[in-house]
């Protein structure tokens, strides 16, 4: 199957890439970096260098591509929480799932893409008692930084889930920890592993439609409907 990775050298990219290429999937991997074309290279992807903020750049890329499925592992996140450049970073990160998810939507419909799946996270319910299911409201009342968090996976999951004739699944990812990430250890529910989110779109390429919690099963959302559907499994670690 022809895929497309969007974020191909971000730290759930480079994972997903890594499995897309041993699930034998022919992929075409894109990445803002020049320098960082020969990594994905190596990994046996076919490299695109673009900006998915420049909306014909991404419409060419994709057109080129002629994937069967898009997969959108898209951040921009150069700051931790707690360091001095977070807020920044969070409105960079609005702008690109709000800009950067419209162009590529736009992008597959006019390609015929039959299939799109997103990263989007699973700490952005709105507050409520018990464990948080897919179909509770997102936390649209939110202020301050995680205002702008929220706006923007709001408006990834509208585009990803509603554009015609693409078959749209959803990804809502823990707090991700592990290698490469900013957190060693899980740092507070709902966590989630970097292999295993990785894992997770791997699975989704195949079956899946809709929204799906995608985390440790901790008590702070639920998990039983991707590993139902998916098959998904929270304890999968890269070998």
């Amino acid at each position: 199957m022809k895929v497309f990775l969007a974020g191909a050298t971000g730290v759930i990219g480079r994972r997903l890439a890594g499995l897309l290429r041993r699930a034998d999937h022919d992929v075409t991997g894109t990445t803002r970096a020049a320098a960082k074309a020969d990594s994905l290279r190596a990994l046996g992807v076919t490299p695109v260098v673009a900006d998915m903020l420049d909306a014909e750049a991404v419409l060419q890329a994709v057109a080129a591509a002629r994937p069967d499925v898009l997969i959108h592992q898209l951040t921009d996140l150069s700051s931790a929480p707690g360091t001095p450049g977070y807020a920044a970073a969070q409105e960079a990160n609005r702008r690109l799932r709000i800009e950067g998810t419209a162009n590529l939507m736009r992008a597959a419909r006019s390609a015929g893409v039959g299939r799109a799946i997103a990263q989007s996270i699973a700490f952005s319910y709105a507050p409520g008692e018990g464990m948080r299911h897919e179909t509770d409201p997102l936390d649209a009342a939110a202020e301050g930084v995680r205002q702008a968090t929220v706006q923007g996976i709001m408006a990834l999951e509208r585009e990803v889930l509603e554009t015609p004739g693409i078959d749209g699944v959803v990804l809502r990812y823990g707090y991700l920890y592990g290698p490469d990430t900013w957190y060693a250890a899980p740092p507070k529910p709902p966590s989630l592993h970097v292999d295993a989110a990785a894992h997770a779109a791997l699975l989704a390429v195949g079956k899946g439609a809709g929204i799906y919690n995608i985390a440790e099963d901790d008590g702070a959302v639920t998990i039983a409907k991707a590993v139902r559907e998916l098959g998904f499994d929270p304890a999968f670690r890269m070998a």
